[in-house]
């Protein structure tokens, strides 16, 4: 099959504002040939269920050629698919499939660091006077034989391994088998913009950039500086890595990067209607960095950081100081929230472990998460309100769990089969006896297959949501004003020209009367979720909601 051409729906360049984007994990999300893990094939039969969800776009987590040592964000190849997943092939027919459902195409490019396989690290490794010499971070030793310098891996250990062929360290922010590409030779950026214009003319929509702010390191390789205990924040890394003790000031987040986004930005801007979302992982600069990333209109569309990926539970407080934050770091920029994604607890359990009405809380989750001024991520899952599974060592996948055990399970119970069907086998994901990563009971019995249909279920307000959002501009693109930042109210009004619409929350698990701000208001229908007016104010059962439009 010959590569696809873009789109054939009408090209609008600022589609991704405001857009709702569901992440699909393709391990975990249909398995097509029984061997017990996901693929392309897979992905494309259940593109009708993120049609009829409402999502404006996926973005498929990576299915390059890969050793699967970190379950594909090792690239040994970045110009074809891992036969796990299926072939280019597939990939041109997915495509096709979601664009005649209307449904743009995101992928994830990983160009921080390669597989220790790809080729390019073979041939550099193979000596110090080759081709690819320097298309790594390599660096001589300190007189006493240690490492260059104290930087450390956030899977743990010192960021620097020794390859006896080169005598030499390299730099490896992540597993030793994921060597740092350095991107400071514009031959490796060269290499890595061929890669993306290679998917660009496949007709991808665009690109989830992993680990964005990873790209370049100090060129001088000087120590990071101690962090103060007061300052360690865990939601970089795990609590118990001590990756965050350090102060990244030099392995990571640096200036050179903002030249490279706009030679990235200039290729999208080859194509019609491309858009870029960079994941910035930095708990401690996040969003002055995505202030940076966003500006200027010409580097990321979008970026997005981890402060709805904390392990701390959501508060009225968080969201407006976040919101507000983003803006005064970012004011010409435009974010992109989750609540989930494959690498963090799933939000309902990791927010909500101890509430009793999990399904109302994830419901109201999802509401706030979809009123939120920016672009939407949504977790494969998510929808159906699932929890986090519970691993057993023996089952884990996960190198980053493994190492850190059972301080730190990783990131498998996030990771688990999407269940599609009750009453088949392995709940609908695969025909496999066993799946690469088990499927709960608990989550079984929540599948699509039970939920589809119900009025009040979980997908069913994901779907009525959706709807109601989309019927709503305001809601997609417009700004944000803060009206009552309680302990357990929230209320906020969403403007997009003559629309004004009022988002009201209750974020307890006790009935609330919350005052309404001054003005007339008309309440809204459409969103599944009821309340009682009286005096100015909106009676709210626990974990309800109210939305309104000014009159």
């Amino acid at each position: 099959m010959t590569a696809m051409t873009q789109s054939t729906f009408a090209p609008d360049k600022d589609w991704w504002r405001g857009a709702v984007i569901y992440q699909i994990y393709p391990r975990s999300y249909q398995d097509s040939n029984g061997d017990g893990i996901g693929d392309l094939k897979g992905i494309t039969a259940r593109l009708p269920h993120i049609a009829a969800l409402g999502a404006d776009a996926i973005w498929i987590s990576p299915f390059f050629t890969s050793p699967m040592k970190d379950f594909g964000y090792d690239v040994s190849n970045y110009v074809d698919v891992d036969p796990m997943f299926g072939s280019i092939a597939d990939f041109d027919a997915m495509i096709a499939e979601a664009h005649r459902l209307n449904i743009k195409v995101m992928i994830d490019l990983v160009i921080s660091h390669t597989s220790d396989q790809h080729e390019w690290f073979v041939e550099s490794r193979s000596s110090r006077i080759n081709s690819r010499s320097d298309w790594y971070v390599w660096s001589d030793p300190k007189p006493d034989g240690t490492p260059p310098n104290n930087w450390l891996s956030i899977f743990g250990g010192s960021a620097w391994h020794w390859d006896p062929t080169r005598m030499q360290y390299y730099l490896h922010n992540f597993l030793t088998s994921q060597p740092d590409l350095n991107m400071h030779n514009p031959q490796v950026q060269n290499a890595v913009l061929d890669a993306t214009r290679f998917w660009l003319e496949r007709g991808v929509d665009g690109f989830r950039l992993d680990t964005i702010n990873f790209y370049f390191h100090d060129r001088l390789l000087r120590d990071n500086p101690a962090l103060a205990p007061e300052r360690r924040n865990a939601s970089t890394a795990p609590a118990v890595n001590p990756y965050n003790f350090q102060d990244h000031l030099y392995d990571k987040n640096q200036p050179e990067n903002l030249e490279f986004l706009k030679r990235f930005r200039a290729v999208l801007e080859e194509y019609p209607a491309i858009a870029a979302v960079g994941e910035v992982g930095d708990s401690q600069y996040g969003l002055e960095i995505v202030g940076q990333y966003t500006s200027g209109n010409d580097k990321m569309q979008m970026c997005y950081a981890f402060e709805f990926l904390a392990p701390e539970p959501l508060t009225p407080k968080i969201v407006a100081a976040t919101q507000r934050a983003f803006a005064a770091a970012a004011p010409e920029g435009w974010a992109c929230w989750a609540f989930s994604n494959h690498d963090v607890v799933r939000h309902v359990t990791r927010w909500g472990a101890n509430v009793a009405d999990r399904a109302a809380f994830a419901k109201l989750m999802a509401a706030i998460l979809m009123t939120q001024r920016g672009s939407v991520c949504i977790y494969q899952g998510e929808e159906l309100g699932l929890t986090e599974a519970d691993i057993a060592f023996e089952d884990l996948q996960d190198p980053y769990g493994i190492q850190f055990w059972p301080e730190f399970k990783g990131r498998d119970g996030c990771r688990t089969p999407m269940v599609w069907d009750s009453a088949a086998q392995q709940a609908g994901f695969s025909t496999a006896a066993k799946t690469w990563l088990p499927i709960p009971v608990e989550h079984a019995i929540n599948a699509v297959s039970v939920q589809d249909g119900k009025d009040d279920s979980i997908l069913e307000h994901y779907r009525r949501f959706l709807a109601f959002r989309r019927a709503h501009p305001a809601l997609v693109k417009g700004g944000m004003e803060f009206h009552t930042i309680g302990e357990t109210a929230l209320a906020y009004t969403r403007m997009l020209a003559n629309e004004t619409v009022l988002c009201v929350f209750n974020m307890s698990a006790e009935p609330a009367r919350i005052p309404l701000p001054e003005g007339s208001w008309d309440a809204l229908e459409g969103h599944g979720f009821t309340s009682t007016m009286e005096d100015h104010a909106v009676e709210l059962p626990a974990w309800g909601a109210y939305f309104a439009r000014h009159a």
